[in-house]
């Protein structure tokens, strides 16, 4: 029997090796539908061999290395590998909770209209608590244009968490995968998929997202106000574009955002 697959894609960088064998079990934790499999991509942003030791012998584990770029750069020329249907997100740094895989298949397998989906997420604290958040949507579809529209009217923040991204392969590749940014390149697909098809949204956890001082978000020239206000335009102009679009490749609530 064939199996339907989904392709995990991680971009790595020095300070999050550590953390893969983490991501690693969380990926082997997961009960997915017998007639489906998954890929797991593993990227290092740079050519450094830092991937050499950092995870076991596994035929669903594809690794690369390419010139360093960030993360955007790197995740996109991980998609070069992807032989999945679906494309799933997951950091280095975090870790899939139980069951979000096999989720996310059966919302993208019931309904042909939806071309994402996200999940609700906790943050995992260093002590090893859990926080949630307080901003998660209602569960089921957000129509289209209706999470750029939040991020335009809320401080250029979602109420949907970008690393929790599970999409149709295509809707990736024609939207050119993750924006070349140093950093918000996984709020620019999720925006620019809002802007082009519904997506859905699951209430039950799907990531733990690992707050830590090496992340990338927590790096002083992430929060440097020059480089976020470009890094916000063009994610903005981007998604504006891409709505303007007279087609949506998944979804009949065409609800058009305002430019």
């Amino acid at each position: 029997m064939t199996k339907h697959c989904v392709s995990v894609i991680t971009a790595v960088h020095p300070p999050s090796v550590a953390y893969l064998p983490e991501a690693y079990r969380s990926l082997c934790e997961q009960d997915l539908p017998e007639d489906w499999t998954w890929q797991w991509i593993v990227q290092e942003d740079g050519q450094d061999g830092i991937l050499r030791e950092a995870l076991p012998e596994d035929g669903r584990i594809s690794l690369g290395s390419g010139r360093r770029g960030g993360p955007g750069v790197a995740r996109t020329m991980a998609l070069a590998r992807a032989e999945g249907e679906l494309v799933k997100v997951l950091d280095a740094d975090d870790r899939l909770a139980p069951g979000v895989l096999s989720r996310d298949i059966g919302v993208l397998s019931a309904h042909l209209e939806v071309g994402w989906t996200t999940s609700a997420a906790r943050d995992l604290l260093p002590d090893g608590t859990t926080a949630g958040f307080a901003s998660d949507p209602l569960p089921g579809v957000l129509p289209r244009g209706s999470v750029l529209e939040h991020w335009r009217t809320h401080g250029h923040r979602t109420h949907v968490h970008p690393a929790t991204l599970c999409l149709r392969h295509d809707l990736v590749v024609a939207l050119g995968g993750w924006m070349a940014l140093p950093a918000s390149e996984d709020t620019g697909l999720l925006l620019a998929a809002s802007a082009v098809s519904d997506g859905y949204f699951l209430a039950e956890c799907g990531l733990l997202y690992r707050k830590w001082p090496g992340q990338v978000t927590q790096a002083p020239p992430h929060a440097d106000p020059a480089e976020r206000a470009d890094r916000m335009r063009v994610i903005e102009r981007r998604a504006l574009a891409l709505a303007r679009l007279p087609y949506a490749p998944y979804g009949k609530s065409a609800s058009r955002t305002p430019t």
